[in-house]
């Protein structure tokens, strides 16, 4: 059956889902506990939920996702380690949702606003919860409560929906949870009225539950939503204990939908009314106002009964009245499963219903287009198209139009950097990449990860040909706008074999997966922060001959040189501002025409990503002053090198553990400290071949220019490839971080910093211990020291060997990357010239 219905199977995985009920996502460090993530309950009835079946399915549902061990304990680590914007992109991007519509209702400890959604969905709609509007009304007046009457209160509220009317996609009442559903839509107002003042007596804040005045704000609020052509969301059916379950079975609802006032009033029954899913599935049959929306049901239950649930909902519904969402709710793990579970629910559902004869084919691919994004589209006025907006829809309080987005942005750049450290781009107009791809990606050869810096086809040796393809998936939290070019964003991309599976040649998953290795096994984490170094060329014309050269000759640190290139600088600063990257300091260096901009250190998988957006603004901004901005190692061998030098330090639990203390002090470092750095130092040469990859790189590191050309290491040893380093405001006996030299502008920072934690692992494992420091200049001891590979054949010869980065990187990303070496070395040793190509590659 599995094989006759994959086509079936493929449009439930790939349909771009409208989540058409949900709740707010909550800040990292909320108080709201995570164990909500699996159940209704609270207090003692919590600790128990791991127990429950929904809980273990769903516990190892996300720790697939994560690649992590499946416990508790584990999965908390995972995502406390990556935060908020990782963990929601992993899961909204395996959730594969278009279009969030918020009910926002229920405040949460840390809660994001509707805005911050965006990182996570194109399009965020806010569901006005009628009970909670309410009561904000009354609680928020600085007049007393006394001063109150039921016309006073009607027409503020009145007045206040109405001013928010432009702003909402629906309304939203939870009476279930208040008085229960059996609603008297002909409430007297002296009945109303009385509820009000009783309420009004009582504690504040105030809080309704007064069954009259319930009734009376449903059915006013019922009439408002006919006025405005808003559809309602009712709670039906199983919640939390606050609600008495005999009350939320939507039979109750009877008198509501038999009053002719309310008859053109869409109402959405949430949660499948579950366990009353037969009875709603009657009354959408008969009632051509009523809508059924399945979230909650769906993960919460076992796979029998949400399957159950399901089913009985379609007994008797019209296909086009059934909606999915997730009812998501604080941690963006209930978006995951909610979207996860429903696509296998729904694809088990119609098969069977195809088996039995009641659908063809066809006919259920059709519904599955139905229930996960028509109807609410339909429903909800939205008129979005695959995840973009098409003419008018709701989004973070205001109705815009598709046309201001595209006038608005024309082009999404899609980034990555390949293994020759190069940046490549695929362009996307904005309404395709927003329709389509940011969802789907878009296709990229085998051969793209082969590619040399002289050669766009995939180097001898690398496996890797213009047979087979993978998709460059967008990473959502990582879009930025170009501040260079307004109408422009980038983004970078995930490279995937399948949906949801890295591929092993990824440098962003690869770095992903030896961080993971250090957090599952050290509980550390290791942040970065890169000091950019580059030459700054302008363009001179002599007798018809077009020549690039300095941009001034001044000396390191020079008031003059920095005076004449401020205005680019600023701009600089700005545009990386901007795009959310933070300078720490920058200065003239001491080549003709050179600059160091220095970057505040973060998570390594993060710092990695904004070094590529730092790299390529300088780039674009110099373009666009008509100079060159290269950060190739050594342009002119007759000047000084640039390097791209990263400082590191190891985490646990926002303490550094690289620092040492007065009981655990070796040089300044910790224990962790030093072992993790003995592995550096003993894998370095193999780690040259990625953080110096290219023959250029050797010709910068030299003796006795600051570049580190010994293998050895010193406390504040410039000379040192690697340099402990106290900064101002850490005691002088300790060090905070430590600096790798030998890193430069053709490494790509991803692969770099794997192959560094991959060492570091190594040293964590084996227990290594550092030598004693060199205090002076390596050169010094030039007769004791071992040179550190002169050229990169010496690197490649020395990444060969090694067997600890082929098993934590990937043997087959280690032949890649020494398979486009070696044709370096080969081509760069017959065509020495070529090096002048490099400088606008770089």
């Amino acid at each position: 059956m599995e094989a006759r219905y994959e086509v079936l199977r493929r449009a439930t995985e790939e349909v771009a889902a409208v989540d058409a009920h949900a709740h707010n996502l909550v800040e990292h460090g909320s108080a709201f506990p995570f164990l909500r993530c699996f159940s209704e309950a609270e207090g003692d009835a919590l600790a128990l939920a791991p127990h429950s079946l929904s809980f273990k399915r769903s516990l190892r549902d996300i720790a697939a996702l994560y690649n992590c061990e499946a416990s508790l304990e584990k999965v908390e680590k995972f995502r406390s380690a990556e935060g908020l914007k990782s963990i929601g992109s992993k899961c909204f991007q395996a959730a594969n949702i278009s279009v969030i519509l918020i009910d926002d209702g229920i405040a949460f400890d840390k809660m994001l606003d509707l805005e911050s959604h965006k990182a996570f969905a194109p399009v965020v709609g806010r569901v006005l919860r009628i009970e909670r509007l309410a009561e904000t009304i009354i609680n928020a007046e600085s007049f007393s409560g006394s001063s109150w009457t039921l016309d006073s209160f009607t027409e503020s509220y009145i007045s206040k929906l109405n001013s928010v009317s432009n702003q909402i996609v629906a309304l939203k009442s939870i009476a279930a949870y208040r008085s229960g559903l059996e609603i008297n839509p002909n409430v007297s107002k002296t009945d109303a009225e009385d509820g009000l003042r009783k309420e009004l007596t009582g504690p504040r804040p105030f809080r309704i539950t007064n069954k009259n005045l319930i009734d009376y704000l449903f059915t006013c609020s019922l009439g408002i939503a006919v006025s405005l052509s808003l559809p309602v969301q009712i709670h039906t059916g199983f919640g939390d204990k606050d609600l008495d379950l005999r009350k939320c079975n939507p039979l109750h609802l009877r008198a509501v939908l038999e009053d002719e006032r309310f008859a053109k009033c869409q109402i959405v029954l949430l949660h499948a009314s579950y366990p009353f899913s037969k009875e709603a599935s009657y009354l959408a049959s008969v009632y051509s106002q009523v809508y059924l929306d399945f979230g909650l049901a769906i993960p919460k239950l076992s796979v029998h009964g949400m399957t159950s649930s399901l089913k009985e909902l379609l007994e008797l519904a019209p296909i086009k009245k059934v909606m999915f969402s997730t009812d998501g709710y604080a941690f963006p793990e209930t978006y995951y499963l909610g979207a996860k579970r429903a696509r296998d629910v729904v694809y088990r559902v119609l098969s069977a219903a195809c088996e039995d004869g009641d659908l063809s084919i066809q006919e259920a691919i059709e519904a599955i287009e139905d229930i996960f994004r028509r109807n609410a589209l339909n429903l909800y006025k939205l008129n979005v198209v695959n995840g973009s907006i098409n003419h008018e829809t709701a989004i973070v309080g205001k109705r815009v139009s598709l046309s201001s987005v595209e006038e608005d942005v024309l082009f999404v750049r899609i980034i990555w950097c390949d293994a020759s450290g190069q940046h490549r781009c695929r362009v996307v107009p904005a309404g395709r990449f927003y329709e389509i791809t940011r969802n789907k990606g878009v296709g990229l050869t085998f051969a793209a990860m082969g590619m040399t810096s002289f050669c766009d086809g995939p180097a001898d040796g690398s496996n890797l040909t213009g047979v087979g393809e993978i998709r460059l998936v967008p990473d959502m939290p990582t879009l930025v706008r170009l501040p260079w070019s307004r109408h422009e964003e980038m983004v970078m991309a995930d490279m995937q074999i399948r949906p949801g599976e890295g591929w092993e040649y990824c440098p962003r998953n690869t770095l992903r997966k030896v961080t993971k290795v250090l957090l599952d096994e050290f509980n550390v984490t290791m942040k970065a922060g890169f000091e950019n170094e580059f030459f700054l060329r302008r363009k001179l014309v002599s007798n018809g001959v077009e020549m690039w050269i300095p941009y001034d000759n001044t000396n390191y640190c020079s008031t003059s040189a920095f005076d004449g290139a401020s205005s680019i600088l600023q701009e600089v600063y700005s545009s990386l501002k901007d795009s959310g990257i933070v300078v720490e300091q920058l200065h003239a260096e001491a080549g003709k025409g050179q600059f160091e901009i220095a970057l505040k250190y973060i998570l390594c998988t993060v710092a990695a990503d904004k070094l590529i957006y730092a790299r390529e603004t300088i780039k674009s901004i110099a373009r666009k002053h008509g100079l060159v901005a290269t950060f190739l190692p050594k342009p002119d061998l007759d000047d000084f090198g640039s390097g791209s030098h990263v400082h590191l330090s190891l985490w646990e639990n926002d303490q550094n553990v690289f620092m040492g203390s007065s009981k655990d002090n070796f040089h300044g470092m910790s224990k962790t400290g030093e072992q993790f750095l003995a592995g550096v130092y003993h894998h370095l040469p193999s780690i040259l071949a990625f953080t110096a990859p290219h023959p250029n790189s050797y010709d910068r590191i030299q003796p006795d220019t600051w570049s580190g050309a010994y293998l050895c290491w010193g406390k504040e040893n410039r000379e040192a490839p690697l340099r402990t380093a106290c900064p101002p405001g850490v005691p002088l006996d300790l060090v905070s971080n430590f600096e790798i030299k030998s890193f430069d502008g053709c490494a790509n920072p991803h692969l770099g910093l794997a192959a560094i934690v991959a060492a570091g692992i190594d040293g964590l494992r084996r227990h290594l211990k550092l030598p004693e420091p060199i205090e002076s200049n390596p050169s010094d001891h030039s007769s004791k020291l071992k040179r550190l590979p002169q050229n990169l054949q010496e690197s490649v010869e020395s990444l060969s060997a090694d067997k600890v980065l082929h098993e934590l990187i990937g043997d087959k990303l280690v032949t890649t990357a020494i398979a486009i070496r070696k044709a370096e070395i080969n081509h760069f040793a017959k065509n020495p010239g070529a090096l002048k190509d490099l400088i606008d590659r770089y």
